[in-house]
């Protein structure tokens, strides 16, 4: 018995494309408030994670953020010139960076509830809806990366 391929679904039916294509529509709604602050969206999220827990490694800083650090490392540099951020050489440790907000970078912080503000003025829905929402891309991300992380030699 052959099995017959099933025609590919239409892209508005993929779930990979809507995910796709909203990461598309946000990072647009972003920009300009984005450029206002001086900051491209991944060193907003570089600056996220630092707010969460100033002093991190650039490895810990990827790690949160699912990049590899060769990655971070020039965000990391832009950031510095910016004057956001400072890195510095762990003394326990010479092999490792971490990164520490400046009062500059601190401060944007204030000036950031602009895009959540923005986000769900434009989406239609509630802060709930939002929520719930993120709550199931959460859990599906979750699944995905647990699915197919390497199994390791305890």
């Amino acid at each position: 018995m052959t099995k017959t391929a099933s025609p590919p679904l239409p892209l508005d039916a993929q779930l990979c494309f809507s995910l796709y294509s909203t990461t598309i529509a946000i990072n647009r709604l972003y920009k300009p408030m984005l450029d206002s602050l001086g900051v491209t969206y991944p060193q907003y999220l570089v600056l996220s994670t630092l707010w969460e827990g100033d002093g991190q490694t650039i490895s810990a800083i990827a790690d949160r953020l699912a990049l590899e650090p060769s990655t971070i490392t020039p965000l990391m540099k832009r950031l510095e010139a910016a004057g956001f951020v400072s890195r510095q050489r762990n003394p326990a440790d010479e092999r490792q960076v971490q990164v520490f907000l400046t009062a500059k970078g601190r401060n944007l912080q204030n000036d950031t509830p602009c895009l959540t503000d923005a986000l769900l003025a434009n989406s239609g829905l509630s802060v709930a809806e939002i929520m719930a929402l993120n709550q199931q891309v959460q859990r599906l991300r979750s699944a995905l990366v647990d699915r197919h992380e390497p199994v390791r030699d305890q």
